[in-house]
């Protein structure tokens, strides 16, 4: 298994006081791509959405806490934006390039990720069988990053990196870690 350990941080620095992480874990076998988030500190300051009844895809995750990864095969400009909400709701998002041509991934018709709440850290872990939409022999560029919406200042943009003048995970130069 081919995999790397992550840190994300965020594209702005927090209010003083507020202490979080977001570390994690990505590793790839064969046509199997496995995810680990986890989100570490005061999750009481935290807007997270509760465990739905139902979970399903939806559209908009990105606009309360959401952990994302932005999946390209390298060198080539068409992606896909995977959100995850601790809800239990998701979308898959292909795009042709730089946010041309941006549809739902039929690929998927459902998302089994694990969320695990717990005082003081979130964990959200998802095994994909990425060979739904990419060759098992093709190389991986990947982005990973989260939107955490805090009670009092609002939401964050969090990354590897950011590469640009605004928080921006569609940016290519940003598709960091190669599987």
């Amino acid at each position: 298994m081919n995999g790397r350990d992550f840190s994300l941080k965020p594209f702005s620095p927090i209010s003083p006081g507020l202490d979080f992480k977001i570390t994690g874990n990505i590793a790839r076998r064969a046509a199997i791509l496995a995810i680990r988030y986890d989100l570490q500190g005061k999750l009481a300051d935290l807007v997270i959405p509760g465990p739905a009844a139902r979970p399903a895809r939806r559209h908009g995750l990105w606009e309360a806490t959401c952990f994302e990864f932005f999946l390209g095969v390298k060198d080539a400009p068409g992606y896909w934006e995977f959100n995850l909400s601790p809800a239990g709701h998701w979308n898959v998002y292909r795009f042709a390039g730089y946010r041309r041509g941006m549809a739902e991934e039929v690929a998927f018709t459902s998302l089994a990720f694990s969320v695990r709440p717990r005082p003081d850290s979130l964990g959200v872990a998802l095994e994909l069988e990425i060979e739904r939409i990419v060759a098992v022999d093709q190389p991986l560029a990947v982005a990973l990053a989260a939107v955490i919406k805090f009670r009092d200042h609002g939401l964050t943009y969090w990354a590897l990196t950011h590469p640009g003048a605004e928080a921006d995970f569609h940016r290519r130069d940003s598709f960091q870690v190669e599987l």
